[in-house]
């Protein structure tokens, strides 16, 4: 494909992204009976095509990014995307699929005098090889996002898991010595009684020994003062 066609972006848009009802507005007037035909339509992205995953829709960014870059890799003279252009312009015509791709083919030849279809391969192999180029240079950045981005949240997911059991052992911890101090409460109280009963108790037999050696003591000081005068 040359690279001095213009408007080659957008025609490679075209042949890839599925047609919308707004037409696209011509730069200059139409000055042939050809010309003169209804507008082609706009092209505009379609919403959702069928992928390896089975989700997914087809992304703007992404379209953009493809364009520019078969765009970027555009080979000289004719070749896939001008067979392309020419199978593009058989829709309409009524023609079958198999008369379809005679007739581009036939167009195609009439542009640059190619006569084997070995150009076509060869180039549309091509632009297929630096399609792939780049899904593989892709999926090694999305493995590497995969690696960074979700590494790091597993790694966060798998600290916080650890947190929770070392806070939910420390819980538990701290129930069984509060149930420990419960028991040892209910402890205390019968001790306190236990002790409590035992002390008085030994108060009383104090006070009834003291009383018992006072009581002595003043009955012998009262008789040696009655008898000893």
């Amino acid at each position: 494909m040359a690279d001095s066609e213009p408007g080659i972006g957008k025609k490679i848009l075209s042949f890839f992204i599925k047609e919308g009802e707004e037409p696209i507005r011509p730069a200059a007037a139409p000055t042939t009976a050809a010309q003169a035909a209804p507008e082609a339509p706009k092209p505009v992205i379609a919403n959702t095509a069928p992928n390896a995953a089975g989700t997914g829709n087809i992304d703007k960014k992404f379209t953009e990014h493809f364009v520019s870059l078969l765009e970027k890799a555009n080979l000289p003279g004719p070749d896939y995307f001008e067979y392309k252009q020419a199978l593009q312009s058989m829709e309409g015509l009524g023609l079958g699929e198999e008369k379809q791709f005679q007739a581009a083919w036939a167009s195609f030849k009439a542009m640059g005098g190619v006569k084997e279809t070995t150009v076509l391969n060869t180039s549309a192999n091509q632009y297929l090889g630096i399609l792939d180029k780049d899904r593989a240079s892709f999926l090694k950045d999305v493995e590497r996002a995969i690696n960074d981005r979700i590494g790091a949240l597993q790694d966060e997911e798998k600290r916080l898991e650890d947190s929770n059991k070392a806070i939910a052992q420390q819980i538990a911890d701290l129930q069984k010595k509060m149930d420990d101090n419960k028991n040892r409460l209910g402890q205390i109280s019968g001790e306190v009684a236990e002790q409590s009963a035992k002390i008085n108790a030994n108060k009383d037999s104090f006070e009834i020994t003291y009383l018992s050696f006072v009581d002595q003591i003043k009955s012998d000081l009262n008789k040696i003062n009655q008898y000893l005068k």
